[in-house]
């Protein structure tokens, strides 16, 4: 690999991220010189854990990009744009409103210093699109070309002898080293390269032609997605709820200002939770002689190891927020997940733990110096 390779491969970001409800990948790419980030087919209820990577991996989130107007998911298009100003890109074949930018054969997608080249590729839907990265590395294809597989094409503008052409044209002429990866997987498949479809696709590759491929597709006999009737109106409008005024999002906490990991948990840092003390319980999930060690203790702090928490539980309330405390934030934030699992829906992690608490300068009880 040239020393160029190597510095444009270091510049890249890549993220495969999966939602388990509908088997749909989302995938994050950045330029990690200048910070900016594009998503391809992100999951409306998946927004809060994209928000939070992008936030942790110090990104720029400036587009959204969809492969198609999908069946099986609500599209966090509008959402992300409402959250963090990116734009909404997605094919204008697709029949959808409300995008800032309406992609066609050849277009480019620039994020910093790298590119995402638009490929059209219809057969799945009448606006499905394939992304291929500026050296051909990799691609996403979305529903057209799948590991082992193909989109369907029995409902949504579906034509058999269209994505053969896609697939064919758009897809298997990329280099066979090239990484595919798809917009949805039920086997728990990641990735697939351009080589091992065109050789091993039982739907599509080898010699198969263009009836063979039609007959089998034909006869898939699989039942419509649950959501279709919900899915398709909603990503017609890039995700955007009918009525905004009505939309049910996702709930954020309003006790205190917190912030969410990527790791699925709420976090408090201490100079937020000092401010807001009064209106929640804080829970010391450290050993007895830690509590009353050198680090000390938050004033007020209930004591309950980390290991006696799931049976004692019930002695703290459900009426106000918790926030878990350990030595460095580790137990803690195991700490929530305890408590999620007994029913608390306002639980957070002390971002740090006493560490980090004692080195702001904020006031304990006993401990030293």
């Amino acid at each position: 690999m040239t020393d160029s390779l190597e510095r444009e491969v270091a510049m890249l970001v890549f993220r495969q991220l999966f939602d388990p409800q509908s088997s749909t990948y989302t995938y994050l790419l950045g330029d990690r010189a200048s910070g900016a980030a594009v998503l391809v087919d992100p999951v409306f209820e998946q927004v809060r854990r994209d928000a939070a990577l992008i936030g942790e991996l110090g990104l720029t989130l400036i587009a959204t990009l969809e492969t198609h107007v999908h069946a099986d998911h609500v599209t966090g298009a509008w959402l992300l744009k409402r959250r963090t100003g990116s734009r909404i890109m997605l094919s204008a074949a697709s029949g959808a409103v409300g995008a800032d930018r309406y992609l066609a054969q050849d277009d480019v997608v620039a994020f910093g210093g790298r590119r995402l080249l638009v490929r059209v590729s219809p057969g799945h839907t009448n606006g499905c699109l394939t992304f291929v990265l500026d050296d051909r590395s990799m691609a996403f294809t979305g529903d057209c070309l799948m590991i082992r597989g193909a989109g369907r094409t029995d409902f949504q503008e579906g034509d058999t002898a269209t994505m053969y052409r896609s697939i064919h044209e758009q897809i298997f002429t990329l280099p066979d080293d090239c990484l595919l990866y798809p917009a949805h997987d039920y086997r728990g498949l990641t990735v697939t390269s351009v080589g091992e479809e065109r050789r091993f696709n039982p739907r599509i590759g080898g010699e198969i032609g263009v009836g063979d491929f039609t007959g089998y597709m034909k006869n898939l006999r699989l039942a419509h997605p649950k959501l279709l009737d919900v899915a398709v109106p909603a990503n017609l409008r890039c995700g955007r709820p009918e009525n905004e005024e009505d939309a049910v999002l996702p709930a954020e906490p309003a006790w205190a200002p917190l912030r969410y990991s990527f790791a699925g948990v709420w976090e408090i840092d201490p100079h937020a939770l000092e401010e807001h003390a009064a209106a929640a319980q804080i829970l010391d999930v450290r050993e007895p002689e830690e509590f009353t060690g050198p680090l000390g203790h938050i004033n007020g702090a209930i004591l309950i190891p980390l290991g006696e928490l799931a049976d004692r539980a019930g002695e703290l309330s459900k009426d106000r927020p918790i926030v878990a405390v350990c030595r460095a934030g580790g137990r803690s934030a195991q700490a929530t997940v305890i408590l999620q699992q007994a029913g608390f829906t306002e639980v957070a992690n002390l971002i740090g733990g006493m560490l980090r608490w004692r080195a702001e300068g904020h006031a304990v009880e006993g401990g030293s110096g």
